[in-house]
């Protein structure tokens, strides 16, 4: 039977329309990202590990949002060109979405309900700087910030959930990647 993740509808940064089962039979990395971001430069590891892992399976999925301190204010085109030219990314970009809260894309509610808690660097102190500046809001399931990281296996399970504070390159990620694909 096939996961209910892949019958999520998704458009491309360039608005063509699909669903995740595009990528079904893939490990997948999903990110919601943002172009004005102090984590921005996490584009870099992602791209590193789409560039590492690829050819065995793994599919990185970025997702731009502008909920976090609106730092993806740009159109589709403008995101799509400042990734390409700041960090060249090369793995699939989707349209701006909806992350948390009102409006949530569906893709995020299945994620957040899937694992509600995200493995966090507590050395970081993310969550206690958002909390600082009064930008923690929602429920616990929510997404925390920018970058947060979700890891689905090949059978589209949702596996493994980083914070934002858990860059791309941390061998908590690629140790997980590395038992999804096997």
């Amino acid at each position: 039977m096939k996961a209910a993740l892949y019958e999520i509808p998704v458009r491309r940064i360039d608005h063509a329309e699909t669903t995740l089962g595009e990528f079904e039979g893939k490990v997948l990395l999903i990110v919601n990202v943002a172009s004005q971001c102090g984590l921005t430069p996490q584009y870099e590891g992602l791209e590193k590990l789409h560039e590492r892992y690829r050819d065995r399976g793994l599919a990185v999925l970025g997702f731009p949002a502008n909920e976090f301190g609106a730092q993806e204010p740009g159109t589709d085109e403008e995101i799509q060109q400042f990734c390409s030219t700041s960090y060249g990314v090369e793995f699939p970009m989707f349209e701006k979405i909806v992350v948390k809260g009102e409006g949530q894309h569906p893709l995020y509610a299945h994620l957040t309900h899937a694992i509600p808690k995200a493995e966090a660097d507590a050395e970081s102190g993310l969550r206690k700087t958002l909390e600082g500046y009064g930008l923690l809001s929602g429920e616990a399931h929510d997404i925390l910030w920018n970058f947060e990281k979700f890891l689905v296996d090949r059978e589209g399970k949702v596996v493994a959930r980083f914070a934002p504070d858990v860059t791309p390159g941390d061998p908590r990620v690629t140790r997980a990647i590395e038992a999804a694909l096997g």
